[in-house]
């Protein structure tokens, strides 16, 4: 197949804009940084039309919030995914300074562990600093999953500052990352799954009452090597202040896949029931119309 100069070109351009945007919010404080991305985010997100993408996931998900409820979470939706990518270039302040460990004794634990652990959660606070967090207040490299955006260049930028310029290593969402994130786990390493986006591939699993295409991967990652699966939750507490905390592991053993999954799903609808500003309600977690209907 030919390949397309424009979209290159197109691609240029973006990851340009990007640097230029990375590099001027390292210029700032952390906190400034932070505030400044807020406002452009609450700014300009709720008169995007993603908003719309949004706001019927809200009303699916969470029907009996109000109007205006709904317009104040979208609104600090976008301030939080403002804050989120303006701290790219402060990961590792942020981690080191700004996240408060909670739990900190089942995290010793599974690092102290030979059997390795999985650590999962959601696309809440400021998910990207969680691994970061872990190596500078506890010296531990723990392998991050991630789902690569299809701009190559604007790729790398990201994952420089997700892995702290190369200390943490990732593995994508594909069939060779899969591979290289079991090798860890058999190795007795540590792995953290963000679990709540779609997987065409996956199981359909209930997540606030309507079926979500689920990768099952980190349940069969757990029962195969016999490691912990950790529930962890990134919090944003204020500005760009944050808390991590780890909870004890759920029991996968005589379990089916679905059970856990289940188990992990009401996990983390509690978690964004408390705080649903700080979930992505942008990600196209379900489908539009009824439950067997696969968006497109």
């Amino acid at each position: 197949m030919k390949s397309d100069p424009l979209k290159y070109i197109r691609y240029g351009f973006e990851a340009f804009g990007l640097w230029i945007l990375l590099l001027v919010f390292s210029l700032l404080p952390a906190q400034a940084a932070s505030n400044f991305g807020g406002w452009i985010g609450r700014s300009i997100g709720p008169r995007l039309a993603a908003s719309r993408k949004a706001r019927r996931n809200l009303e699916n998900a969470l029907p009996d919030l109000s109007e205006a409820r709904k317009d104040e979470i979208i609104k600090g939706m976008w301030d939080n995914l403002g804050r989120l990518f303006a701290e790219y270039p402060h990961l590792e302040t942020l981690s080191a300074e700004h996240t408060e460990i909670i739990g900190g004794e089942i995290l010793q634990e599974a690092i102290d562990s030979p059997k390795g652990a999985v650590f999962f959660g959601g696309h809440l606070g400021n998910f990207d600093i969680n691994a970061g967090a872990v190596f500078k207040q506890y010296n531990h490299a723990i392998g991050i999953s991630y789902r690569a955006p299809n701009n190559p260049w604007s790729d790398k930028l990201l994952i420089k500052a997700r892995t702290l310029n190369g200390r943490l290593k990732v593995y994508s969402k594909s069939r060779h990352g899969g591979k290289n994130m079991m090798t860890a786990i058999k190795n007795g390493g540590e792995l953290g799954i963000l679990i709540d986006q779609k997987y065409n591939q996956g199981i359909a699993m209930p997540f606030f009452g309507m079926d979500a295409m689920t990768n099952t991967f980190f349940v069969q990652l757990a029962q195969k090597y016999k490691c912990p699966l950790i529930p962890i939750r990134n919090r944003r507490l204020d500005g760009a202040n944050f808390s991590l905390t780890f909870y004890d592991p759920i029991e996968v053993e005589g379990k089916s896949v679905e059970e856990v999954v289940a188990e992990a799903h009401s996990l983390l609808e509690g978690f964004i029931k408390e705080t649903p500003e700080q979930w992505l309600w942008l990600h196209r977690r379900w489908s539009d119309g009824p439950k067997d209907k696969e968006q497109g």
